[in-house]
């Protein structure tokens, strides 16, 4: 087996110099957190040594030996310097899980490389990428012929549009009270809401109101007293669970009651929690769950996960305009089985809000410029 002990700043780091010089078929043998000895005591810097080895298969001694791994210092930085590891280990895992490893395409005809590249730079799952190929390539020995950029693009999207077909795309239904709309800190909640509520209102012909639990900001009470004001709706501010109870009481008359939840940090699950306690999700509601097509996809899967004991009926994605690749929503479709109300592409209330459709996305993906 070829062996060699690489050093660098972050595990990730440390991973893409084991990826450009032994590829994907290579085995991480060790481990280990090293510090310089700095100048005078000062200046140390932690660091990753991992050794990597390709070729011959290990055993499980050999994987599990400290080999050329030097011996660590422990002092009082050791444990952050674990939890830091640890970190970069869950970040690896999930690119991993993701599946975005560079697919190597030298293997089919040059008039499929266009395709291919597309969908890997639009970081569409590996396997799903594979999945075209390989039907686009057995089509063409099966049927002797070179498909055009077109045809294979039809093919595409027959693959994908199948991969979908299963989950319920298009907006808000308003059948039933309570419209809660949950995400993290920065995604445009708010601003979603407001023009979920401004089609509700002028589309639907329904009584609107909102109650915004995001007391950690007062700018995001008084934007969405801004936009409540446009629609002529009543805000009620909860900072508890008794002032959840009376705002909904204060609101009964409504139509649709649209509950703005705290922009938090729903990766740490203390935060998750807190909002359990607050919402009672077991009224006559339906929750949609908000996220940034600008936020990394590992990202995105870890507010997910948080959020998976939640009722949520369906996706809001948002930034559209704003993101240069749309592969990952379509991973986190597939993967977690659920389809989108809505997609947004600026700050305008209502205008730059469009229901989701199957199309939309499958255009976004498959074509240059991506407009539908």
């Amino acid at each position: 087996m070829k062996m060699k002990k690489y050093t660098a700043d972050t595990m990730v780091q440390a991973m893409e110099k084991v990826r450009q010089d032994f590829g994907e078929d290579s085995v991480i043998l060790s481990s280990t957190i090293v510090q310089s000895k700095g100048f005078l005591g000062l200046f140390k810097k932690k660091s990753v040594e991992v050794v990597a080895g390709y070729d011959e298969p290990i055993s499980v001694k050999e994987k599990t030996a400290p080999i050329f791994n030097e011996p660590v210092k422990h002092d009082a930085d050791q444990d952050s310097m674990i939890h830091d590891l640890k970190k970069e280990m869950k970040e690896m895992k999930q690119l991993l899980k993701t599946n975005h490893t560079p697919l190597e395409f030298h293997q089919y005809p040059e008039e499929m490389q266009e395709l291919l590249k597309r969908l890997s730079a639009q970081e569409l799952n590996g396997v799903t990428i594979q999945k075209i190929a390989s039907e686009i390539f057995s089509r063409m020995k099966t049927e002797k012929v070179d498909f055009t950029a077109d045809e294979q693009k039809k093919i595409a999207r027959e693959i994908l549009k199948e991969e979908l077909a299963d989950l319920p795309f298009g907006g808000v239904p308003f059948k039933k009270k309570y419209v809660n709309v949950l995400g993290p800190t920065g995604v445009g909640k708010t601003t979603t809401i407001a023009k979920i509520a401004a089609r509700s209102l002028i589309e639907h012909k329904r009584k609107v109101a909102f109650v915004t639990t995001d007391t950690y900001r007062i700018a995001a009470i008084e934007q969405l007293r801004t936009y409540a004001n446009l629609l002529q709706a009543p805000v009620e501010v909860a900072y508890n669970e008794n002032d959840f109870k009376m705002a909904l009481e204060n609101l009964s008359a409504k139509d649709v009651v649209f509950i703005d939840t705290a922009g938090r940090n729903y990766k740490e699950k203390k935060f998750v929690d807190d909002l359990k306690r607050l919402i009672d999700f077991e009224l006559e509601m339906e929750s949609y769950l908000v996220l940034s097509t600008t936020t990394k996809e590992s990202d995105m899967r870890s507010i997910v996960d948080q959020f998976l004991e939640f009722p949520i009926k369906q996706f809001i994605f948002t930034k559209l305009d704003e993101t240069e690749t749309i592969g990952p929503v379509f991973n986190l479709l597939k993967d977690y089985h659920m389809g989108i109300a809505y997609v947004t592409d600026g700050q305008e209330v209502p205008e730059d809000l469009e229901e989701a459709t199957v199309e939309k996305i499958l255009t976004l993906l498959l074509e240059e410029g991506g407009h539908a």
